[in-house]
């Protein structure tokens, strides 16, 4: 199921420490080499050896209102990144530009803008940190990228292969940028349930393979009978990956296991930690499903969206559900290493809660940055 655009804050917020707690000693991974691939097994961790801390309850700097100027009235804006001085930028999928604001949130300049022509886009969807202080924006129709240096002059557009006259199903799909200047890239056959990983180098050719890995499982119902003919499983497994310094991290939610593939394409590491599988109850069920409908645009009536929802919930208690809540939520790189969170669903209404392990650059976990609260709906992007 497609999500609906709608308008996105984006807020950088602060870290507060809670109080101490007693340290627990946590037990040691274990490592051992395989033909050259670095195996870590880390423990689950004990009981009380979460630290308290919490994500702060007010931004230090928000973007975006509902009413006022015209460039703080954000649309379908789907990611953000920072320039070297501090300055964000914004791309504001609706208009498809990229708006700059200062390091306080106040609006600079916009980049870019609608159209097919050098610099412009028709469905903007991402922007990354590319070398040289400068950017990487795409856009999804043919995984065509845009670079622009750090004053917004443009310099140059390639693509992952392909050409614009190829259906969407047969591009790959731009997911995230390295430091190297390389892109990391999927692919996914309709409906399939496998999704294929690349590496592209900064001309949009292969550079290695990164392997065929399992992708969401779908649920087709007979067509007319609901909203949606394809519906995701509920708490089904879904494919995470992020660069990781020089390397490259693919991970699958239904498994706390992740592998790191050198830019060559071959497996650096193999990463674990020991977990405990919990069957989702109807609550965690029902929290999933609202979660879910209650993404709609803003400028629907309440009867369109009353409707909406009608349809979309019956949908989704048709869906099959997965035997076991998922094992982590998203793999995210934070400094020498990635760190992920487990994946724990709430409703809706309820304080934001999660549990994060980080992991140091060989693959151990370093701490439990644990039962965090924070600002509902907040979505970590860097």
């Amino acid at each position: 199921m497609n999500r609906c655009a709608s308008i996105a804050l984006v807020a950088l917020t602060s870290t507060a420490c809670g109080q101490e707690r007693t340290r627990v000693p946590a037990p040691r991974a274990e490592i051992r080499d395989s033909a050259g691939i670095r195996i870590v097994e880390n423990p689950r961790p004990p009981e009380g050896s979460r630290l308290a801390w919490r994500i702060g309850p007010e931004p230090l700097v928000s973007i975006g209102v509902l009413e006022g100027e015209e460039a703080y009235m954000l649309y379908g804006a789907l990611d953000a990144t920072r320039l070297s001085d501090g300055r964000i930028v914004v791309a504001n999928r609706g208009t498809n530009e990229l708006r700059v604001f200062d390091a306080s949130g106040t609006h600079l300049e916009n980049w870019a803008g609608e159209g097919e022509g050098p610099g412009e886009f028709t469905s903007l969807s991402r922007v990354e940190p590319w070398p040289g202080d400068s950017i990487a924006a795409w856009w999804t129709r043919t995984g065509g990228i845009s670079v622009f240096d750090s004053d917004g002059n443009y310099g140059r557009t390639f693509r992952l292969g392909g050409n614009d006259e190829d259906p969407i199903w047969l591009a790959l799909r731009p997911e995230s940028a390295t430091r190297a200047g390389s892109v990391l890239a999927t692919w996914r056959w309709r409906d399939a349930d496998t999704i294929v990983v690349h590496l592209r180098d900064g001309e949009g050719d292969l550079k290695a393979r990164l392997g065929t890995h399992p992708g969401p499982e779908y649920h087709l119902t007979p067509p007319g009978a609901y909203r949606f003919d394809l519906w995701e499983q509920i708490f089904g497994r879904r494919l995470v990956h992020v660069p990781w310094g020089d390397l490259v991290v693919i991970g699958r939610t239904d498994r706390y296991e992740f592998r790191a593939f050198r830019a060559d394409g071959s497996l650096a590491r193999i990463v674990r930690r020991q977990h405990v599988r919990r069957p989702p109850e109807r609550s965690d069920i029902e929290a999933q499903i609202e979660e879910q409908v209650s993404l709609v645009p803003l400028e629907w009536s309440p009867e369109e969206i009353e409707r909406y929802q009608a349809d979309v919930r019956r949908g989704y208690w048709a869906a099959p559900v997965a035997e076991h809540l998922p094992a982590l939520d998203s793999v995210m790189a934070d400094g020498p290493g990635p760190s992920l969170g487990e994946g724990i669903r709430v409703p809706r209404g309820r304080p934001a809660r999660c549990s994060m392990d980080r992991f140091r650059s060989g693959g151990t976990r370093a701490r439990i940055r644990g039962d965090a609260g924070g600002p509902e709906d907040l979505r970590d992007r860097q």
